[in-house]
């Protein structure tokens, strides 16, 4: 399979280097070479089996907008943008596909069930802590959003707190937290590495590739 990763930074290099372990030609294209999604054109992606965009918010929207015109499919591990999601699962209705997701994580996809679980519990409130890296344009981060609606979708009348911290490089820590007046549980992840987000971006590519439509990457995950 060819697989094009949109973006050099740490994720994007090691989502290059995981796809490459896994059997795949890839090519790469940083900011610089993709201002506005410039180079996504029919040419450069023709042969492309799957694109997988590790960019920023702004330039991940401007990516799918190309790459799903062209009716090709793309992956995005790029969170921040979730205004546009509607423009974009119609765009990908359309004959391209669209997989994204808050955190490509196998792990986080446990912690998402376990705080599903978690929040039937009665008579507790909830909480959520996350920190990330310095440079994480988003706060609070896609995933502590998607663990927050999790609790919600359970409890709708739930007011669930996040609070988030930016501290050096840290690679991700998601903490969810039940308090009541008897005890305390907390169900949490901490990402080592980014190699796990890679691993699941690479995969969730090899699972689209041929298809046509648009999907959250936590309802295809029994599926990898």
């Amino acid at each position: 399979m060819l697989i094009l990763v949109l973006g050099k930074g740490k994720t994007g290099s090691l989502v290059a280097e995981v796809a490459r372990e896994r059997g795949h030609s890839v090519r790469s294209l940083d900011i610089t070479e993709n201002q506005h999604a410039s180079a996504l054109t029919a040419p450069t992606l023709a042969g492309v089996d799957v694109v997988i965009d590790f960019t920023a918010p702004e330039a991940a929207v401007e990516n799918m907008r190309a790459v799903l015109a062209l009716g090709s499919r793309i992956v995005v591990g790029t969170t921040g943008w979730y205004a546009h999601l509607p423009e974009m699962k119609s765009k990908a209705q359309k004959g391209g596909a669209l997989l994204y997701g808050t955190n490509f994580s196998m792990g986080v996809q446990k912690l998402f069930r376990l705080t599903a679980d978690l929040a039937r519990l009665d008579g507790y409130t909830f909480s959520i802590t996350e920190t990330h890296h310095v440079t994480k344009l988003d706060a609070p981060s896609g995933t502590a959003i998607t663990l927050q609606q999790i609790i919600q979708s359970v409890r709708p009348d739930a007011k669930v707190e996040i609070t988030s911290y930016r501290i050096a490089d840290a690679k991700g820590e998601h903490i969810v937290t039940a308090f009541s007046e008897t005890d305390t549980l907390e169900v949490r992840h901490d990402a080592h590495s980014r190699r796990g987000f890679a691993l699941g971006a690479v995969c969730g590519a090899e699972w689209v590739a041929g298809k046509s439509g648009a999907w959250e990457f936590r309802e295809i995950f029994d599926q990898l």
